[in-house]
């Protein structure tokens, strides 16, 4: 049978919900102190029982109305003392409580004791509202039906009788009623902390969530601002160290300078935006250059970088972030992994409904086919807007990168 906990003690298992405390000073005595009410309760249900207990019925012989007056008294001792199990095992006392009125019914003493009462709002409260009705039909139906046998066999008159099932059955209501309005209530209360827990636990899931997105977005967006932005100025660096030509060195030198100033700019920017509390989240993306712009970058470096588009084509926003970044890491990955090339073509092909991309270069080394940080993020980019993207060698002497993206601005977000 289901067991339900009082409001006081759910509210003190849940202090973290910051819930207010229980009104009432004596309420709260009773909640922190359970065992001593119910020894209290107990003790008072045997001193109001315990005297119509003592009575011994006429119609019996000394001998045998004085055991059946003990037995009665027993009958009544073991139903208090069961009181006792009432949080825990409610049914006990309930039933306990039936077997002493039906011990009152054969002596002939008039029912209905307090010990119904306490037993049936017990079973409500702690058991369940159709255990209580049901206990106390069963009860009742017992009840009537040694009541019928007894009227009918001349051992006990109808008056005796009606007023035992009537004492028993106004008795029984009110304590089954009042424990049903006080049990579901404590049930509700129970119902709506539980809710607010778990709200708690998927706000704090939430959050982490959210985090961990963030810190993996700007992951990309640091990556691939240092990234390509290095390997150029590593590039134009390396060329002007090798070159005797001093308008070449100097004109990689600007190259440079301007390279890591455009760099330096972009993450001031990123910085900024962390720094900012006033700023919403999720924090929007850094603006990346556009294709023409990362070529352009490559070509100053020295890279024979070529640029090839087919069609002109409208992007959402956050489809025209991905293309950017995916022309700019295949550049970058073309650079540092082949600084040998002879040849890094870029073709960007508009379609029906989606934009295909596509870098290819020669100069591959044996460790081409390694994935790192780059290539992870490119793909985490194109699964964000819905897309598809491969990348590895081709023909045994170059390395391809191909990705399709739709032209519609759907997000994973949008599922």
């Amino acid at each position: 049978m289901s067991k339900t906990r009082s409001r006081s003690d759910v509210v003190r298992d849940d202090d973290e919900l910051r819930l207010p405390r229980p009104p009432g000073v004596f309420r709260r005595f009773w909640a922190r102190h359970p065992l001593l009410a119910d020894i209290l309760i107990a003790l008072l249900c045997l001193v109001l029982s315990v005297v119509p207990a003592r009575a011994t019925p006429a119609h019996l012989p000394d001998a045998l109305g004085v055991t059946l007056s003990v037995a009665v008294q027993a009958s009544v001792l073991a139903a208090c003392g069961a009181l006792l199990l009432r949080r825990r095992h409610p049914l006990v006392p309930l039933i306990a409580a039936f077997t002493a009125e039906l011990m009152f019914l054969l002596l002939g003493a008039p029912g209905g004791t307090p010990m119904i009462t306490v037993a049936a709002y017990s079973l409500a409260v702690y058991g369940s509202t159709r255990a209580a009705w049901a206990g106390l039909g069963t009860g009742l139906g017992v009840l009537v039906a040694l009541s019928g046998i007894l009227t009918a066999s001349g051992a006990l008159s109808f008056q005796s009788a009606a007023n035992s099932v009537l004492g028993n059955l106004v008795v029984g209501l009110i304590g089954t009623l009042i424990g049903v309005n006080v049990g579901g209530r404590a049930r509700y209360l129970a119902a709506l902390i539980d809710r607010s827990r778990q709200l708690l636990v998927e706000r704090d899931h939430q959050a982490q969530l959210a985090a961990a997105a963030e810190r993996a977005r700007i992951a990309r967006e640091m990556h691939d601002i240092v990234s390509h932005s290095l390997t150029v100025i590593v590039a134009l660096s390396e060329g002007a160290v090798a070159t005797s030509d001093p308008d070449k060195a100097r004109s990689a030198a600007r190259t440079t300078a301007e390279t890591a100033r455009s760099a330096l700019g972009e993450m001031r920017a990123m910085l900024g935006v962390l720094r900012d509390d006033s700023a919403p989240l999720p924090l929007a993306p850094m603006s990346p250059p556009s294709p023409r712009e990362t070529v352009a970058a490559a070509q100053r470096a020295g890279f024979p970088v070529t640029l090839m588009t087919t069609g002109e084509a409208d992007l959402a926003p956050a489809v025209e972030h991905a293309v950017s970044r995916i022309v700019q890491e295949g550049v970058t990955n073309a650079m540092r992994h082949a600084p040998t090339a002879s040849s890094v073509a870029v073709q960007l092909r508009r379609e029906a409904d989606h934009l295909s991309i596509e870098i290819v270069n020669d100069g591959v080394r044996p460790t081409a086919g390694v994935s790192g940080f780059g290539l992870r993020g490119l793909a985490e980019r194109v699964a964000h807007v819905r897309g598809r993207i491969e990348y590895g060698p081709l023909d045994g002497a170059r390395w391809r990168l191909s990705a399709v993206v739709p032209l519609i601005a759907g997000t994973e977000e949008d599922a």
